[in-house]
């Protein structure tokens, strides 16, 4: 019989490099991912090769490689900076002799850790019924046991893979059932604000652009916000009352996105992040002092592309000048419509901006609302070095 490794604090990356020119910023990545998980990474193995090994992932020479470094080490938990098949994972685990995650589970690990709301915890809880069904096929010994016989919980004949297979079935059929619950009720919430024609204002972003900071300093909502990955999960709306404009405007915070965001999580996740497809205005918060801050832009447009929301109206809101020789600005397009912002939500240096450039925006009839960024912006030609 083979039964899991048990997993620890301390933790082996494996990252291969199939060719990316981004291979070392995503393995950056993955060391904060692993330290907003709270383990302790004590060895990096990295690699090159033409394609993955279908058994292995890694090749049986740097599968072995990877193992000595674990045992050398104590580590008993390696992740990889990639998608593993549960065929290759479950081999990985009987070679290596200790716990294998791929990336996405590691996110979810994160996600499982961060969510605060009861939304929040099911739409995780759903990503990773997903995500491990899948695994149910691993072959694992004490899943091919036989349940039969009178008032046995399985039924006569049935296996335990096929008893855990119907239970996950029947928990994501309710959690998909209170999820749209949820949904339900935001769309209600999103009809009034229509016919009161209250602006909404979605704030969206990669992971720690410091979009949870600007929504606290905005609106005080004292929302957590931390220096960290998925920092946090649950999307928040508040009232913020623009004097420039005597109105109020809805705004909401919402999960931030990464590379290779999992499709699983993106689907769990679609409900709230339709507050994004539904909203009249996207500020699109950027790490203006990350040197990889283009990357990270295609990536948030790739995700609203898969929920959606391409074209919903958007300005680019540079965030993080403190950490850069920038001015607070506010740039226009040839047309004079409002493009992109400049400012600090750490500080507080260019927030008067963006509060006008909102009156602005909340003063203009619906009909002639329009925006100067488009989906395919890129707010570099705007920067002041």
């Amino acid at each position: 019989m083979f039964e899991r490794p048990e997993a620890g604090l301390a933790v082996v990356l494996a990252s291969l490099d199939f060719g990316d020119p981004d291979h070392a910023e995503g393995l950056n990545e993955l060391k904060l991912l692993a330290s907003s998980a709270s383990l302790r990474v004590v060895g990096v193995v990295e690699g090159k090769r033409a394609k993955p090994d279908a058994a292995l992932f890694a090749g049986l020479g740097k599968a072995d490689e990877i193992g000595a470094l674990a045992r050398l080490t104590g580590a008993r938990l390696v992740i990889f900076n990639h998608e593993l098949s549960p065929v290759q994972e479950r081999n990985l685990e009987r070679r290596l002799q200790c716990r294998v995650l791929d990336r996405t589970a590691l996110i979810l690990d994160i996600f499982a850790q961060r969510a605060r709301s009861n939304e929040g915890k099911l739409q995780v809880e759903l990503a990773q019924l997903r995500h491990y069904a899948t695994r149910l096929v691993r072959g694992w010994t004490h899943l091919e046991r036989q349940k039969g016989g009178i008032g046995l919980r399985g039924g006569p004949g049935e296996t335990q893979l096929e008893l855990d297979r119907r239970i996950i079935a029947q928990r994501i059929r309710t959690i998909e059932s209170r999820l749209e619950k949820h949904a339900r009720g935001r769309a209600v919430q999103r009809r009034g604000r229509q016919r009161g024609r209250v602006l909404s204002v979605s704030l969206v972003g990669y992971t720690n652009a410091g979009k949870s900071t600007l929504f606290n300093r905005l609106t005080h909502a004292g929302a957590y916000a931390a220096d960290q990955l998925f920092a946090t999960l649950d999307t928040t709306s508040r009232r913020l009352w623009v004097p420039q404009a005597h109105r109020q405007v809805v705004i909401s915070d919402t999960v931030g996105f990464i590379t290779h965001l999992p499709h699983a999580l993106v689907a769990a996740f679609h409900a709230t992040l339709e507050e994004s497809v539904h909203a009249d205005l996207l500020l699109h918060v950027v790490d203006a002092a990350s040197t990889n801050r283009s990357r990270q832009m295609l990536e948030v447009e790739k995700v609203l592309r898969e929920i959606g929301a391409e074209h919903v109206p958007r300005i680019q809101v540079m965030n993080k000048i403190d950490l850069t020789a920038t001015e607070p600005q506010l740039a226009r397009d040839e047309y004079g419509k409002i493009d992109a912002i400049w400012l600090s939500a750490r500080t507080g240096a260019g927030i008067d901006l963006l509060r006008e450039a909102l009156g602005e925006i909340a003063n203009q009839p619906v009909h002639d609302r329009e925006f100067g960024a488009s989906p395919n912006t890129d707010a570099e030609t705007h920067a002041t070095d």
